[in-house]
């Protein structure tokens, strides 16, 4: 875990140097706002917007080593970039262009994860939506975990950002499993 750590302060300090919106998501922030998890990787949002991938795109891999060829194009047709260290540490980034992407790395916060070491993670909103959005089986586990440790959530923002999330992915039925979820939460 340490490993993890230093690396995600690597990941931290190079895009605080560039002056990016960025923050900590997956795992870090699940075990900040959820229950204890091991994660293998280090993930992270950082905002780009539209048009301007190829700066962000260029700088990351000057400073740090892909995981695939072509990882350029593949960043740029899916809009993520797959890092790793030299001793295989996983770095998944996120190009971030939607406004709940902006609007996540804005809210963001500094959380202590160790004595004097801070991480930039989403709130616990903010992985909700971006959790329940990615809509796998392990992220609604993930999201429970959360519910179970997190009470006084603004679910009037999770929808708010969800919703045109799922709009857009013409998946409404999302929005019906995390109030059933949420309910269910609060028995």
């Amino acid at each position: 875990m340490t490993d993890l750590i230093s690396v995600a302060l690597e990941m931290q300090k190079f895009c605080e140097e560039q002056d990016w919106k960025f923050c900590i998501i997956g795992g870090f922030a699940l075990q900040y706002w959820g229950e204890q998890r091991l994660t293998k990787d280090v993930d992270l949002t950082l905002f780009v917007g539209f048009g301007y991938e190829e700066k962000f795109i260029d700088a990351l891999l000057e400073k740090f080593t892909s995981r695939i060829d072509d990882a350029k194009d593949f960043a740029l047709r899916n809009r993520v970039i797959l890092l790793e260290t030299e001793n295989g540490i996983g770095i998944d980034i996120s190009l971030g262009a939607f406004p709940f992407e902006d609007s996540m790395t804005e809210r963001a916060k500094y959380q202590e994860y160790l004595p004097n070491v801070s991480l930039k993670i989403c709130t616990a909103e903010d992985l909700i939506v971006s959790k329940a959005f990615a809509d796998r089986g392990k992220d609604w586990i993930d999201i429970q975990s959360v519910l179970l440790k997190q009470e006084n959530l603004d679910w009037r923002y999770v929808f708010e950002q969800l919703k045109p999330l799922v709009e857009l992915k013409e998946e409404p039925e999302i929005l019906t499993k995390l109030e059933k979820l949420r309910k269910e939460s609060d028995l």
